[in-house]
């Protein structure tokens, strides 16, 4: 993957992506921990500037909904949306919510050429609501 994407495979990187599809919706944290099982040396720096990487290079998403800090994906290049838990922060994906990419129509683009819908669903998971 890094290879297709014309970047140069170090360790850290390899890791953090690694991490990244280990872990869904992870924040960067996390994505830390994950990468220091397999790295213990590795510092912060390293693992944002992979990340930064990876998502200017279009192999990992970032999402950062209101409140929450930055969290990272694989689910790259297909417009899909988020569901967000109000009580616990859970993240779960949702398709495209209709028709095709960017998935909403703006009332009025003001001469934006369009080509990408972000939604975000708030509410409450199946665990918090039970």
């Amino acid at each position: 993957m890094l290879r297709g994407a014309s970047l140069r495979v170090t360790r850290p990187r390899v890791a953090v992506l690694t991490a990244v599809y280990a872990h869904a919706h992870a924040d960067t944290d996390s994505i830390i921990g994950a990468v220091r099982n397999e790295l213990p040396d590795v510092s912060h720096q390293a693992v944002y500037d992979s990340l930064h990487t990876l998502t200017a290079a279009g192999l990992v998403r970032r999402i950062q909904p209101l409140g929450s800090v930055a969290r990272y994906e694989s689910r790259v290049g297909d417009n899909h949306h988020h569901a967000v838990c109000r009580s616990c922060g859970a993240i779960a994906d949702v398709d495209c919510a209709v028709g095709h990419a960017p998935c909403l129509t703006a009332s009025d683009g003001h001469g934006f050429v369009i080509d990408e819908a972000e939604v975000i669903y708030w509410g409450l998971c199946a665990d918090c609501s039970a």
